[in-house]
């Protein structure tokens, strides 16, 4: 792991580089102007910099800034809203995404030059760059955050609707971390862009009172120094709109997946004391080929029934049946009522960025005290932490902890003790038998004893 005082080493030498660099072409751009020895034909960084002192003390100023940053930066906002509500709805509709995708292609094709002629015979000046802007940004935005959504991680959607997460707590702590990747690195590029086009549209449209007709002015009497000063203008301000906006996307995560954790949690039926399940000549499988042999069985709450078979024997394909994830091959599976689950999954499913305790509290009932819960299997240390830096073993608890903090009716745990010693083991089956309450409890397990320690009945799966 790289030390803090290292990484601001590192960060202190770039940022003294790029001064350097800056450095660097001001002194060249100095030794130019100093050759041509014409200021109207090349003003030096000096010369630019005497205009930009006399400009920044005049009113005139500070309201050409805020009328173009105004207009620019509602447009990229815009841009940004409608684009992401776009893709959403694309997302979820082949209709809409059919009729989107070439229209938006069509922008993103055309100079902005034309599209600005087109904006002011239908709109006028004062507001074409704030129009140009938006279409700058529609499909810059859209194309990336439609790949993020189709590339979300399918497994932990899974994970989201069996918990019954509910849209927000889906949205914030799955949709969100999946998406923001695509999105800040699109940004990078359109919140660039987004100043370019903007003063570029108003150097063709030149509405009056913008930093666009103070630059045109500048060209048409030859000021060179002022064009040059303007420029410098708009480049500062780019660069604090596109770094203060990245800065705050960035923010976005992990501050939105502890807003999830910290949510009250939704409003739950009371256990279902009466739920049953009953399997006859039920065979699982994928894709209409059978994972193992047909099975039998009939559970009531409160029962526990361990399924016990060597790897790759279909217990993991019987868990998924179940919980509904895959549709049985071919005999019935009935559960009565409609129950709710919860469960540990084969493969570790916990929100990396998140501590172990916001895991717990993203899906558990009101009033449950996930640290005292936590504590009874984990040691403190592990829980305050994100869940990336745990081990395999710590992982896997934190897990089955948030699988009986949850309200479920039906708990299922696939290998629930893998990566576990004989005391951590030995600890989570204790922690279980304090916690199952009324649950339906149905456990993947290869240990021959974990049965009889949790008074359960057994079915061995055969493929």
């Amino acid at each position: 792991m790289t030390r803090p005082n290292m990484q601001d080493d590192t960060r202190s030498t770039r940022r003294l580089s790029g001064a350097l660099a800056v450095l660097f072409w001001v002194v060249i751009w100095q030794v130019a102007s100093m050759v041509v020895d014409s200021e109207f034909i090349l003003a030096g960084p000096l010369d630019a910099l005497g205009a930009l002192i006399d400009l920044l003390p005049t009113a005139d100023f500070w309201h050409e800034v805020l009328f173009s940053a105004v207009r620019i930066i509602g447009g990229t906002a815009a841009g940004y809203l409608v684009a992401i509500a776009l893709a959403a709805l694309s997302w979820r509709s082949r209709l809409a995404r059919t009729l989107a995708a070439p229209a938006l292609s069509a922008i993103k094709s055309t100079p902005v030059a034309c599209v600005v002629v087109v904006l002011l015979i239908w709109f006028g000046s004062r507001n074409v760059s704030a129009i140009a802007v938006f279409l700058m940004a529609l499909p810059g935005i859209y194309f990336p955050v439609l790949k993020g959504l189709e590339t979300l991680d399918a497994k932990q959607g899974e994970l989201f609707r069996l918990y019954r997460a509910g849209t927000r707590r889906t949205l914030l702590a799955h949709i969100v971390p999946g998406v923001l990747p695509y999105l800040v690195s699109a940004s990078a590029t359109v919140l660039s862009m987004s100043w370019k086009a903007g003063v570029a549209a108003e150097l063709i449209g030149v509405p009056d009172g913008s930093i666009g007709e103070r630059i045109y002015q500048a060209k048409l009497l030859l000021e060179t120094a002022d064009l040059f000063a303007w420029t410098i203008v708009v480049v500062i301000i780019a660069w604090a709109f596109e770094h203060a906006a990245l800065a705050g996307l960035r923010a976005l995560w992990p501050a939105c997946g502890r807003t999830a954790a910290n949510m009250p949690p939704a409003p739950s039926e009371p256990a279902a004391n009466t739920c049953t399940l009953e399997a006859r000549e039920l065979v699982v499988g994928h894709d209409g080929r059978a994972a193992c042999a047909p099975i039998d069985c009939r559970l009531q709450a409160g029962d526990a029934l361990c399924l016990l078979g060597p790897s790759g024997a279909g217990k993991t394909t019987v868990l998924y049946s179940i919980a509904g994830f895959i549709p049985p091959v071919a005999g019935s599976l009935e559960v009565v009522p409609s129950p709710r689950f919860s469960a540990v999954f084969q493969e570790s499913r916990l929100i990396e960025d998140l501590t172990a305790i916001e895991n717990i509290m993203l899906f558990a009932r009101a009033g449950v005290d996930a640290r005292a819960l936590a504590e009874e299997v984990l040691p403190p240390s592990a829980l305050d932490v994100p869940v990336r830096s745990l081990s395999g073993g710590q992982r896997r608890r934190v897990e089955l902890v948030r699988a009986f903090a949850a309200p479920a009716d039906i708990t299922l745990l696939d290998e629930p003790f893998s990566g576990l010693d004989a005391e951590a083991h030995r600890r989570a089956l204790a922690f279980i038998e304090r916690h199952r309450e009324r649950r339906l409890l149905i456990v993947s397990t290869h240990d021959e004893h974990d049965p009889q320690t949790l008074g359960a009945q057994t079915l061995r799966i055969h493929s």
